[in-house]
């Protein structure tokens, strides 16, 4: 399922998802110019986030604090080719500037990259010897998702849906759209720790619940302070 946009105006201009956009197609940009060889490769090392390196006293020793720490954030903005790039930029524009507009621009760029922060942690939790640098927007877009959900659970998503050899526009309610978007990660995340070596690379899916989790606890308690907060005025 390609989610290609939502029926679920927006009051203000998303400028933050927007400017998460441009920054994410900035790099990518700038990727494609260093080619495919070793100089591409050393860029995903340098800025992407290896988990058995993160966890090195060495590592840390050579790199120091702010620098050992930066790849967690900088890692959010490189992908590994195009289709990676606009699946996760598609879904940041279908989903993200409702969330925004909910949040409020500061709050929602707190909000993706703490949901890209702790999904980054889920990820090298569950693999911590992995030798494969993570990249990708996918953990923050995660939380995104979750926070949509739980504000947005039935506001329609025009959905592009191939079924062999046959092709159908739907209109999907966000809560079964995203619910089977979690489904899935949540499937191939259990597949991944029962198919043997993870650390052969490949698709960070507990990143994807990592993320997903954070959102939906961080947008809950975000609803229940703003809910108290209405009631105290």
């Amino acid at each position: 399922m390609i989610p290609l946009k939502d029926i679920n105006r927006t009051r203000t201009f998303p400028a933050v998802t927007l400017f998460l956009i441009v920054v994410n197609a900035a790099v990518f940009v700038y990727q494609l110019s260093l080619g495919s060889g070793t100089v591409l490769t050393g860029f995903f090392y340098q800025f992407g986030l290896v988990p058995r390196a993160l966890l090195s006293f060495g590592y840390w020793q050579d790199a120091g604090i702010l620098l050992g720490l930066a790849p967690l954030f900088t890692s959010m903005f490189l992908h590994g080719g195009w289709m990676h790039f606009l699946g996760n930029m598609l879904y940041l524009w279908v989903f993200g500037d409702n969330v925004e507009d909910w949040l409020g621009s500061l709050r929602f760029l707190l909000f993706y990259l703490v949901c890209g922060l702790l999904a980054a942690l889920l990820q090298i939790a569950v693999n911590p010897a992995s030798p494969i640098p993570m990249i990708g927007a996918s953990g923050a877009i995660s939380g995104v998702l979750a926070a949509y959900l739980v504000l947005f659970p039935g506001a329609r998503v025009l959905t592009f849906v191939p079924i062999l050899f046959f092709f159908y526009l739907v209109r999907l309610p966000a809560l079964i759209f995203l619910g089977l978007w979690f489904l899935l990660q949540f499937f191939n995340g259990a597949v991944s720790l029962t198919a043997g070596d993870l650390s052969m690379g490949g698709t960070a899916w507990w990143a994807h619940i990592g993320g997903f989790v954070a959102g939906l606890v961080l947008i809950l308690k975000t609803r229940k302070s703003r809910r108290r907060a209405m009631v105290y005025y």
